[in-house]
């Protein structure tokens, strides 16, 4: 099992931070390093400067929203950061939630599978510099009538298939996850609930005559080093209410889903109304510690170790830990246990 870091969203304040973390995972030998994107900061601009300060890490957009580009741009990005990078980019897309995609874009959030398949096509034929040509529901290349012409990309990427990821929540989504990419993005993953995610990749990886052999299982944990387990999920509360209570509207929270999925109904409820009333405090302070602790790794170097193994035998390739919110020096000290649970755990 390899490890990621996710820097989660520039702008934050830690943005220094952020390269001294992303350098010091490269040289612990970390396999890649994410960035995020919503409403702020692009996740583009980010991985190239990231990719500039660092040498041998991947660098991956966990995600580029699809609302906010169109295929060929963002294979048109991809491209570029596989240049810039020396073949170091890993492409992660998502569909985003309704508010953004309406509120932020202005585009309608509606039949996100098909809207992904689509896209998905799109980018892969683009980067496979043929000519561009395709009729579909949302886009239509060249526009006819008109004086566009089949044109190809005139960049060469390092690499002839540059790995392409879907963040899935959704069983529908997961499936068609497994089907169309080479990897999966996750969230909130527990190993004790895995085969609420991996389950319908795998329906999709054989409707598309695969295995989950080759296929990179990516979720991203937060991790809190320490001997008190207590203060160490309570620092994940915010995270954790923000997602499953203010991710979304009230009737399309993914993440809320999710976590109902997971057999903690009550909680979800409790949390989105808390959450949308904001009373943060409260929606924070209504997040069960046993789903926090199932969600992330949190301890000392043992306790982390055995967490990493659970996450190993419950299918996954690539496990990016999220240190956020931590000063520098716990951030990289978090890095530094996850290489030593890691090896403690035989899976290095």
């Amino acid at each position: 099992m390899r490890l990621g870091i996710n820097l989660g969203y520039w702008g934050l304040g830690m943005d220094a931070d952020n390269i001294a973390v992303a350098q010091e995972a490269d040289r612990l030998g970390y396999s890649v390093c994410w960035a995020a994107e919503a409403y702020g900061s692009d996740a583009a601009t980010v991985l190239s400067y990231v990719a500039a300060k660092t040498e041998r890490i991947d660098v991956g957009s966990a995600i580029f929203q699809i609302p906010a580009r169109t295929p060929a741009m963002t294979a048109m990005t991809a491209a570029t950061l596989d240049t810039l990078s020396g073949g170091r980019f890993r492409l992660g897309l998502g569909v985003s939630g309704p508010q953004v995609s309406e509120g932020w874009y202005g585009v309608k959030f509606d039949k996100p599978l098909a809207r992904t398949r689509e896209y998905v096509e799109i980018i892969r034929k683009a980067m496979s510099r043929e000519r561009l040509v395709h009729q579909g529901a949302n886009w239509t290349l060249p526009l006819p009538g008109g004086p566009g012409k089949p044109i190809k990309l005139t960049v060469h990427p390092v690499r002839e298939h540059i790995p392409l990821y879907i963040a899935a929540i959704g069983p529908k989504n997961l499936e068609q996850t497994g089907e169309i990419a080479d990897g999966w993005l996750g969230i909130f993953f527990s190993p004790e609930h895995a085969a609420l995610s991996i389950d319908p990749l795998r329906a999709g990886r054989t409707k598309a005559g695969q295995t989950l052999e080759g296929f990179d299982l990516c979720p991203t944990v937060t991790i809190a080093v320490g001997e008190d387990i207590k203060a160490g999920a309570d620092a994940q509360r915010s995270y954790a209410a923000l997602y499953i209570g203010g991710m979304g509207s009230k009737d399309k929270n993914f993440y809320n889903q999710l976590t109902r999925r997971m057999g903690y109904e009550q909680a979800a409820d409790e949390i989105q109304e808390k959450y949308l009333a904001k009373d943060y405090a409260g929606a924070a302070a209504a997040v069960p510690h046993d789903l926090i602790d199932a969600t992330s790794l949190i301890g000392d170097t043992a306790r982390i170790a055995d967490r990493m193994q659970a996450y190993a035998d419950a299918g996954v390739t690539t496990l990016t830990l999220a240190p956020a919110g931590f000063s520098l020096e716990e951030r990289v000290q978090a890095l530094r246990t996850g290489v030593e649970a890691l090896e403690r755990a035989g899976l290095a």
